[in-house]
């Protein structure tokens, strides 16, 4: 049933009672009908609807007697969720006060070797089929303290209906779309290292696009973000991007032009890492060498 914007909505249903207010015997012939509500303690019972025979008396074994504070509830016998304590804002899940997440700071050097139990937010850059996305996933996965992954490919997706597709070109729409899923990443980032949690973001961020690229990751993030750009050779990429599939695939022009802009990270003063004969388990060992030495000294950006 429709209703017009507006418009009041219909009454909820009663005990008994059906659609439009018939009773729900004279709507399903046969069926005796939802049970009965008990009324409270000392109250009356309310008549009976008309049509609708009177509840038989209860019988079985007697109810138990219900505990101090506790509700009844038809066929469950447990006790009730524990309040909240008294005074908790808006700002908890459960019982869990989450930190509000702000712009992330320079982590303190590791003790040992590698990036250890250090809290990061990593960038890790590189052109289409440069491995980005497996890298970060694993080097994630292998760190000894709680790492979360976020692709900026991946949050784009999320738009369904009206996703500019990266092979359609890019304009003003697609442009839009980066951006608002480049400030999604960055709000994740920064909640997950309130609560303790690393994060490693991946992005193809064109060099001679600061402002909107690595400035606007540093805006959203914070000035702890740890870049680091992922360039393996031409090859290497078209191989990688011939494999794919989807809308990940992009053509093999689009691919040698996207590689040939990333080349302009050489002499940009952050940390390179030319994959070309490295597998994914030897490259994650590397990138973990390169930020530990990012957090040592970090780069001028």
């Amino acid at each position: 049933m429709q209703h017009a914007v507006g418009a009041p909505l219909p009454p909820p249903h009663g005990p008994g009672i059906g659609h439009v207010g018939r009773p729900y015997q004279a709507q399903h012939a046969g069926h005796p009908g939802p049970p009965p509500i008990s009324p409270p303690p000392g109250q009356a019972p309310p008549p009976p609807a008309p049509g609708q025979v009177p509840p038989p008396p209860a019988q079985g074994r007697p109810q138990q007697p219900l505990a101090p504070g506790q509700a009844s509830q038809p066929g469950w016998s447990g006790t009730g969720p524990t309040p909240p304590p008294a005074g908790q804002g808006t700002g908890h899940t459960g019982h869990v006060q989450l930190p509000p997440g702000g712009p992330v700071p320079l982590p303190a050097p590791p003790a040992g070797s590698g990036t250890g139990g250090a809290t990061l937010a990593v960038l890790l850059i590189g052109p289409a089929g440069a491995g980005k996305t497996t890298v970060a996933k694993l080097w994630a996965a292998r760190r000894r303290v709680p790492t979360a992954h976020v692709s900026l490919d991946d949050v784009r997706e999320w738009v369904r209906s009206g996703f500019a597709d990266p092979q359609a070109g890019w304009n003003d729409h697609s442009e839009a779309q980066y951006r608002l899923a480049r400030r999604t990443c960055g709000f994740a980032a920064r909640n997950f290292l309130a609560n303790g949690i690393s994060c490693i973001l991946d992005d193809a961020v064109f060099p001679d696009r600061p402002v909107v690229g690595l400035g606007g990751w540093k805006r959203h993030v914070g000035p702890g973000l740890l870049p680091v750009v992922l360039l393996p050779g031409l090859e290497i990429v078209l191989e990688r991007n011939a494999a794919r599939s989807g809308n990940r695939r992009l053509s093999d022009e689009e691919v040698a032009r996207i590689h040939g802009r990333m080349a302009g990270w050489y002499g940009s003063g952050l940390p390179i890492i030319d994959n070309s004969t490295y597998d994914v388990e030897t490259t994650a060992r590397v990138l973990d060498d390169v930020l530990a030495r990012s957090i040592a000294s970090p780069p001028a950006w």
